[in-house]
């Protein structure tokens, strides 16, 4: 009986030593600090390695200060409607962090204890409210077409609201659903559009065709006209010269006989170009 209660009292203290071996050192990983309490008071905070403790009397508590993403996407995405009235669903993230500096990680474990609290009391319902209030500055159209503006001006807005313990990295949208009727009355209306511009286009078209054509028939009037002038220049240059010199047609006319006598001739008949003195 005495060497089972001996036995158990020393298996007790060798529990009770290897807990307050373990119990008292802790280590903390790059990208995370640690608030170190007594008894639930705050006495530090620690930053990454190997750290010792007071077993039972020091606790810790690690707070995470990577950056963090939440997403609002699937069932949980946030609503919101557009300045023209169109109700809408936005896939969104907000990408935060825990500042690392000791008296940040102080006042973010005394306001909120961890990350779950802190987007639940602040990042959460700031985010719904920047989400509706820029989202319904934009018409639907507008919304889709400015992205990028609309991404910005709620970064913004967060950023202006949302101070303290953390830093806002990035607030990305990067979806956006309109209902079912919206989309197909911005479906149809692009397919008017399209039809709308292919009319114009092959206006345009037939205009720029009869446009060559009047080119065309205007160079081919002032081509007729400028060779009836040539024309009509060289004839009256040619009645000119004959007017002032009557042997020029003799003289075209024997430059153009080949000599070849004609084998018939009319009775009485001079021979051509052959002028013989009288006898």
């Amino acid at each position: 009986m005495n060497k089972t209660l001996a036995g158990l009292r020393l298996g007790a203290i060798i529990l009770a030593g290897l807990i307050v071996f373990f119990g008292s050192f802790y280590t903390v990983d790059a990208g995370e600090r640690a608030v170190v309490l007594n008894f639930g008071s705050i006495t530090g905070v620690a930053g990454p390695g190997l750290h010792f403790k007071i077993p039972i009397v020091q606790s810790v508590v690690k707070i995470n200060t990577r950056v963090i993403p939440l997403n609002w996407n699937g069932n949980y995405v946030m609503e919101a409607y557009s300045k023209d009235q169109q109700p809408a669903k936005l896939s969104v993230t907000v990408s935060y962090r825990v500042l690392p500096d000791d008296a940040s990680i102080k006042s973010f474990y005394t306001g909120f204890r961890d990350r779950n609290g802190f987007e639940q009391a602040v990042i959460t319902p700031r985010a719904n409210q920047s989400i509706k209030t820029i989202f319904g500055q934009f018409n639907a159209v507008t919304a889709i077409q400015d992205r990028a503006r609309l991404n910005k001006e709620v970064e913004d807005e967060l950023h202006a609201k949302i101070l303290g313990p953390v830093a806002i990295e990035g607030v990305q949208i990067w979806n956006i659903d309109f209902s079912d009727a919206y989309e197909n009355s911005v479906e149809q209306r692009m397919l008017a559009q399209v039809e709308v511009e292919k009319v114009r286009q092959n206006k345009d078209r037939e205009q720029l065709q009869a446009d060559i054509k009047v080119i065309q028939a205007t160079a081919d009037a002032q081509s007729v006209k400028l060779r009836g002038e040539a024309e009509a220049s060289a004839i009256a240059a040619r009645g000119k010269a004959l007017g002032d010199n009557p042997h020029l047609v003799a003289l075209v006319a024997t430059e153009k006989w080949n000599g070849v006598l004609p084998t018939t001739q009319v009775p009485g008949a001079a021979v051509p170009f052959l002028s013989l003195p009288k006898q």
